[in-house]
């Protein structure tokens, strides 16, 4: 694999306006997958009406939402605002879910300042038509040091109902196998131990997910200048759990498109959104790219990789900037 590398798109806005005119739709567009399986439109996950419109009589079953919460994070607004904006789009999430459907929302906890914005979330979803059914927490392989407080290696994931929906249990068991023996009782006369009871010879997930591996350059599934990628393994483990196939399911934060990648894998229908052009084209560019080499990222390469090598202007800025040389 060649190494092309991007900065964090997030923070650059030069590097973005120079690759804005890659992207083939605008906000307020929708691209239509050529396939007639999924959409992904540059609306705001806010636009009630947008929002609608994109859906049309369509109702999913599944909703994954990985909203910004590295606002409050990096300070750039406060919690008690971020919640407010969290309910705005978590109403319209809630109108364009089917009756019996699920929420599983990604959500930080910034331990060096109160753990924001989590109470804050938690506490408005309390007025919300949503049941909180679990609080999901992924461990990451890695974490940021540290010599005077316990290192912060978890994802808080928050998982949400309306009504009844399916839950298919054979989802739930990771990879790894059963070893203790343990939790005896009788039945039928019999005393048994948990592994002659379990319906799996490999142990459940449960709420601590210690099985999946955080994303980083050397994984195939990494797309360079997305900071806040989530494991395709983790978005795949809920919609096998949380839908059945064919079914619609929608993302308003689109980011890298791992939703969009996990539904095509799983055979679902992905609605997603994304604000900004540039992650639409991504998600868009990630589908097209699997659907041609069954791959699920670049690597150490990028989705824009061939317009910058033809760019003289990026490779100079690239090169001035982050000293990232591009040659053929």
């Amino acid at each position: 694999m060649i190494n092309f590398p991007l900065p964090r798109l997030d923070k650059d806005k030069k590097l973005q306006k120079y690759l804005l005119k890659f992207c083939r739709i605008k906000k307020g567009e929708v691209w239509d997958d050529p396939k007639k399986k999924h959409k992904v439109a540059c609306i705001d996950a806010e636009d009630n009406s947008a929002i609608k419109k994109l859906m049309g009589r369509n109702k999913a079953k599944l909703a994954v939402q990985d909203p910004p919460y590295n606002m409050v994070a990096f300070q750039k607004t406060r919690a008690e605002e971020f919640a407010k904006w969290c309910g705005s789009w978590i109403k319209n999430t809630e109108e364009i879910l089917s009756e019996n459907s699920s929420l599983y929302v990604w959500l930080g906890a910034d331990q060096k300042n109160h753990l924001e914005p989590f109470a804050e979330f938690i506490l408005m979803m309390r007025i919300t038509g949503f049941n909180s059914k679990s609080f999901i927490t992924m461990r990451n392989q890695r974490g940021y040091g540290t010599q005077m407080n316990w290192m912060s290696i978890r994802q808080e994931l928050l998982y949400y109902t309306k009504g009844k929906p399916v839950f298919n249990i054979e989802g739930v068991y990771t990879d790894i196998p059963k070893v203790l023996k343990g939790y005896y009782k009788e039945v039928k006369g019999i005393k048994t131990e948990n592994l002659q009871r379990s319906k799996s010879v490999n142990i459940r997930a449960g709420n601590v997910w210690i099985d999946v591996q955080q994303v980083f350059h050397l994984l195939e599934e990494n797309v360079n200048g997305c900071f806040a990628q989530k494991p395709l393994k983790a978005i795949e483990r809920i919609i096998n759990v949380s839908s059945n196939k064919n079914d619609r399911v929608v993302d308003f934060f689109a980011h890298a498109g791992t939703t969009l990648i996990a539904c095509e894998r799983l055979k679902r229908k992905c609605t997603t959104v994304d604000i900004d052009p540039i992650y639409c084209e991504i998600s868009i560019r990630r589908l097209e790219h699997l659907r041609e080499t069954g791959q699920t990222g670049w690597q150490n390469s990028n989705p824009f990789a061939d317009e910058i090598l033809d760019s003289r202007t990026i490779k100079s800025y690239l090169k001035k900037e982050y000293n990232i040389v591009y040659k053929k």
